[in-house]
C-alpha cells in the first residue's frame, strides 16, 4: 500500500531524507502521544464521535479533491489528516491504557492505521514543500 506514494519519493533527490524524516517524524508523535496517554491515565474516549465525524468529512474531502485538484485542498486535507489520526491514535491508546479495548487484534490494527495515515500525510506534506525535483 506504501508503493505508489514511495515511488514518488524515489522519484526525488531528496526523497530517501524525506522518507527518513517522515519515519521519524511518525515515530515522535507515536512515542510522545504514548507517554502522554499512559502518564496522564486519562480518558479520552470523548472524542470518539468528533473523530468518527471528522474522518468522515475527511474521507468526503480526498474524494472532491479527486475530482477537483485543487492543490491547496490537497495540502490543507493532508495537514488536518495528521491531525486528525493524531487524535485518533491518542484516543486509541488511552483505550488500550484505561482498558477500554481488551481485543488486542482490534488495538493492535487501530494503532496500524494511525500510525499509516500519519506517516503516509506527513510524507505527503514534506514532499511538497521540502521536495527536491531534478
Amino acid at each position: 500500500m506504501l508503493t505508489p506514494i514511495l515511488t514518488v519519493a524515489a522519484g526525488l533527490r531528496n526523497g530517501g531524507q524525506l522518507v527518513a524524516l517522515s519515519g521519524g517524524l511518525t515515530a515522535a508523535v507515536f512515542f510522545g502521544l504514548a507517554a502522554y496517554a499512559t502518564t496522564t491515565k486519562r480518558d479520552f474516549g470523548f472524542l470518539g464521535r468528533f473523530l468518527f465525524i471528522g474522518t468522515l468529512l475527511l474521507l468526503v474531502g480526498f474524494l472532491v479533491s479527486m475530482f477537483l485538484p485543487i492543490p491547496t485542498l490537497t495540502i490543507t486535507l493532508s495537514a488536518i489528516a495528521v491531525l486528525l489520526f493524531s487524535l485518533w491514535l491518542l484516543h486509541d491508546l488511552s483505550r488500550i491504557v484505561t482498558g477500554g479495548e481488551t481485543n488486542y487484534v482490534m488495538a493492535t490494527l487501530s494503532l496500524f492505521l494511525d500510525i499509516y495515515n500519519i506517516f503516509v500525510n506527513l510524507l505527503s506534506l514534506l514532499m511538497v514543500f521540502a521536495g527536491n525535483r531534478d
